[in-house]
């Protein structure tokens, strides 16, 4: 049954995850949610009972940090799910720990399974779980190399590379609805 954007923040926030609501004329999504590794089978379980459907998954490579006394490993998997009937999109992303193994969530989203293995093509990170995490787009003779790691020196932090809470450029830009249609 698909319940309504104010039932789907409680519960993802009764998750224990951070959930902010986010400007989606700026954003392009209207929840930011950030997960742990243990939360995001649960997560993606809700979004699967509330009605959502997955836009994406894929990752995104920054400098290490340190989060909770633990060291992350600079990379992020990001994933998107939106609904047929009507507007609520939701961001989602998870730390990925250093052994670079997150969750897969194929079992519930069966599109996730092609997302999760070019993910792991492109960055290697691993999906627990999935059933063939084989490479999809590189040959086989390079499934140990990631086209879209970045150099260490390259690397940027997470602060430098994420939006802050109003873009300056638009802070003051009006959107007038097109009458173009």
């Amino acid at each position: 049954m698909m319940g309504t954007y104010e039932n789907f923040k409680t519960s993802v926030t009764n998750l224990g995850v951070d959930v902010t609501e986010t400007d989606f004329y700026q954003r392009g999504y209207h929840l930011d949610v950030v997960l742990t590794v243990n939360t995001v089978r649960k997560f993606a379980q809700t979004a699967y009972d509330q009605g959502f459907y997955l836009v994406f998954v894929t990752g995104f490579h920054v400098l290490p940090e340190i989060k909770a006394g633990i060291k992350t490993s600079g990379l992020e998997v990001v994933y998107q799910f939106a609904m047929f009937d009507r507007l609520c999109r939701v961001k989602a992303r998870v730390s990925v720990p250093e052994d670079l193994t997150v969750p897969s969530i194929c079992h519930i989203y069966q599109g996730a399974n092609w997302h999760e293995r070019e993910t792991r093509d492109f960055y290697g990170i691993r999906f627990s779980d999935h059933p063939n995490l084989e490479p999809l787009l590189l040959c086989e003779e390079d499934k140990d190399y990631h086209p879209l790691l970045k150099e260490e020196k390259k690397l940027k932090s997470f602060e430098e590379v994420s939006w802050p809470a109003q873009h300056p450029d638009m802070a003051d830009i009006q959107i007038e609805p097109s009458s173009d249609v």
